[in-house]
């Protein structure tokens, strides 16, 4: 019997100026684990006249995360924080009662061709925490740990597995693990998975169960104990999960919560632009979009 539960294929969605590829939500899986919202953003080349503008905007009882493969960001938050972010590295940022934040071409490559990749990643909140204090953090690459298994290169981008631990506050019990393998092989990571599991596949493809399967897929598996399969050479992919919550998330435009009520209170505030403004970019802001559920 098979242990992949959902296929779920890459879908256009528009950010702003920007066509990324969604993958989480989707109508059949709403969340895997904590993970509510997965971009794959890019690859895309931009020109000197082109640049990534994504305007203030708020969010409430989430974590944010970022990761580059390409490219740079300038992020800019109403805690102060004006951060460059380059590949490899990881923006964790935790929106709780309300943060504002924008996303930008960093200005020493606004005269340039550049290229922009990577993931973005919405994590839900734990139901205790998703009113507490925002928060944001900076993790280099360097401080992410990385190891072997036979002539795979794992890297844990988030949270803890197989006897190690990112240096990403997360707040919940979850993995975002990376495998880069340039040779083929088979990996057995079962025994150290937990909760809900995907799998992502960015680069090259896997083989399971007599299936092959190719770059832009999530897997779900039914059975994160079961996690086996065969990677091929020169591929990349992402193993993302952990413990699902009890209670059910809503999602409108960029807001998540248990209640319907704050992400009501929250949009009111929106509007009538009662949020903090970013230090050094308060000039514009994302409208809230007439129609944003999803």
């Amino acid at each position: 019997m098979s242990n992949i539960q959902l296929i779920i294929e890459e879908r256009a969605a528009s950010i702003g100026k920007f066509l990324v590829g969604r993958l989480l939500p989707f109508r059949q899986k709403r969340m895997i684990g904590p993970f509510i919202y997965i971009d794959h953003m890019g690859p895309v080349k931009l020109n000197e006249r082109e640049q990534m503008d994504i305007l203030p905007h708020p969010h409430i009882g989430l974590s944010t995360l970022t990761f580059l493969f390409e490219g740079s960001i300038m992020h800019r938050d109403t805690l102060g924080n004006a951060v460059e972010i380059k590949p490899g590295a990881v923006n964790w940022m935790t929106a709780g009662k309300g943060i504002v934040h924008s996303e930008r071409t960093p200005e020493y490559l606004r005269s340039e061709d550049k290229t922009m990749h990577g993931l973005q990643i919405w994590v839900a909140l734990p139901k205790e925490l998703e009113q507490m204090e925002p928060e944001f953090f900076h993790i280099e690459s360097h401080q992410l740990p990385t190891w072997k298994v036979g002539n795979a290169n794992l890297k844990l981008v988030a949270g803890e597995v197989m006897g190690h631990r990112s240096a990403v506050p997360v707040n919940s019990k979850l993995y975002m693990l990376e495998i880069k393998s340039q040779e083929k092989q088979i990996l057995n990571l079962g025994e150290h998975l937990f909760g809900e599991s995907g799998l992502y596949i960015l680069k090259g493809g896997i083989e399971s169960e007599s299936n092959r399967f190719g770059p832009k897929q999530i897997l779900v598996a039914k059975d994160a104990s079961l996690c086996e399969f065969t990677i091929e050479a020169d591929s990349t992919i992402y193993i993302f999960g952990g413990e699902a919550f009890p209670e059910e998330r809503f999602i409108d435009w960029n807001f998540v919560a248990t209640s319907k009520e704050l992400i009501q209170k929250a949009k009111e505030k929106w509007i009538l632009q009662e949020f903090d403004k970013i230090p050094g970019d308060e000039k514009e802001f994302v409208p809230y979009p007439t129609f944003s559920k999803k």
